[in-house]
């Protein structure tokens, strides 16, 4: 069975996980721990705990429990003093407190969820993210880095503060893996920062996985603002150290009226301009459903999104070929 780890965070590797938990692989994931916006960044800052909202997102992604195990993970209070506070971070956060380490909270956590893989997190220590923006300019932590939406200047780097180690799960996770899959997500906020760790990009150095790398479907303001498709591949592979293996991009079109709500914002699809590059792979990958958010989530979301199914069949005969 071959050993497949996803890397990264957020909705786009929900959407990876979601689908390929259906298939007959050895699945993982490597998850940033970084998150420092909205419900996470409240538990992270009130309660001194590790970021728990992409762990749980993992986690939920990977489960086979009951949709109502599923949807109370997944559920945002609406009012009250917990608004805006997601049920599962809460949950992840009081499992902490109680266990003897994180190690006890994934395993807590995974058997009730009954989750189809492992969910490794990238650092076992806090740390925050740091974006130093070309006018020399420094925004400190994942949640402002992700709500600046300021298009006038570009992130020059990313880094760690404090510099902290990754955890050897992860590293030795990498070095047994089959395939690494990156993408989609937010480039600087959701799958560049696992890169950052001196362990892990040794890791990936030296690690004989084929890694694919999942183009995202739209720009993102204060991020990857005029980013074409070889952008963004450029980008993952000079904090890679190496070139990815496979392109996955889209090739149908988005509806109009999602183009227009994305306008707003100055955020527009991602320009194939790969050529004939030949680790491309263009295939139809597209949701056609639009995603709806709480009402009582504060954090900007993208209502377009890959399609799990479609997605995980393209991804499955790919490692199978």
């Amino acid at each position: 069975m071959k050993k497949i780890t996803v890397i990264g965070g957020g909705t786009g590797t929900f959407v990876v996980l979601s689908g390929l938990k259906f298939y007959p692989l050895d699945l993982g994931v490597i998850v940033t721990m970084m998150d420092s916006g909205g419900s996470t960044g409240k538990l992270r800052d009130q309660l001194g705990v590790l970021p728990p909202g992409d762990l749980r997102q993992c986690l939920v992604a990977l489960s086979e429990a009951s949709s109502l195990w599923r949807n109370l993970f997944l559920y945002r209070f609406e009012s009250g003093d917990l608004k805006g506070h997601n049920f599962g971070n809460i949950f992840i956060s009081a499992l902490e407190k109680v266990c003897e380490n994180y190690n006890e909270v994934i395993e807590a956590a995974s058997y009730i969820l009954r989750c189809k893989g492992e969910v490794i997190p990238a650092t076992l220590k806090k740390t925050n993210l740091i974006a130093e923006y070309s006018d020399g300019s420094l925004l400190r932590g994942e949640g402002r880095i992700d709500g600046n939406q300021s298009i006038d200047k570009k992130i020059k780097r990313i880094y760690l503060d404090p510099p902290v180690e990754a955890n050897f799960s992860a590293v030795r996770r990498i070095e047994n893996s089959d395939y690494l899959i990156l993408g989609p997500g937010d480039l600087y906020t959701s799958i560049i920062p696992v890169l950052l760790f001196g362990e892990i990009r040794t890791a990936l150095l030296e690690s004989r996985a084929k890694i694919i790398y999942i183009v995202n479907l739209m720009t993102k303001a204060g991020q990857t603002h005029k980013f074409t498709a070889v952008d963004h591949v450029n980008l993952v592979q000079k904090y890679l150290g190496r070139e990815v293996d496979k392109i996955l991009i889209n090739n149908q079109p988005i509806a109009q009226e999602i183009l227009d709500f994305y306008k707003k914002s100055q955020e527009y699809p991602v320009e194939d301009d790969l050529g004939s590059d030949g680790r491309v792979i263009r295939a139809d990958i597209l949701s056609s459903k639009q995603v709806e958010k709480s009402r009582s989530d504060t954090v900007k979301r993208s209502v377009l999104r890959h399609s799990p199914e479609k997605l995980a069949r393209v991804i499955f005969k790919l490692i199978q070929s």
